[in-house]
């Protein structure tokens, strides 16, 4: 679990966040506040509930403050595509 939470506010050039932006980010949330990094057997259904309901509450804020949210895969679940990604944003500040 090193992974850490993107921001997915971000300015109009780097495009809007994605449904699977949001569900990644929920992922890695109930993986944290849960401890497990995948659920039993027993838990699968709720871990799966919750992961659901995060990723809709974050789809809900992001367009309340004024985030664009397509639909649409994590971009940055593809390692080639995350480097292009990362390449075409330039040095970090």
């Amino acid at each position: 679990m090193c992974r850490s939470i993107r921001q997915l506010r971000r300015g109009d050039e780097a495009g809007p966040a994605t449904t699977g932006e949001a569900q990644a980010a929920a992922l890695q949330y109930v993986r944290k506040i849960s401890g497990f990094r995948a659920p039993s057997a027993r838990t699968e259904a709720a871990f799966r509930a919750a992961v659901d309901e995060v990723a809709l509450a974050t789809e809900r804020l992001l367009r309340a403050i004024g985030t664009p949210v397509a639909e649409g895969p994590d971009p940055f679940a593809d390692p080639v595509q995350r480097r292009a990604i990362l390449a075409a944003r330039g040095p970090r500040r």
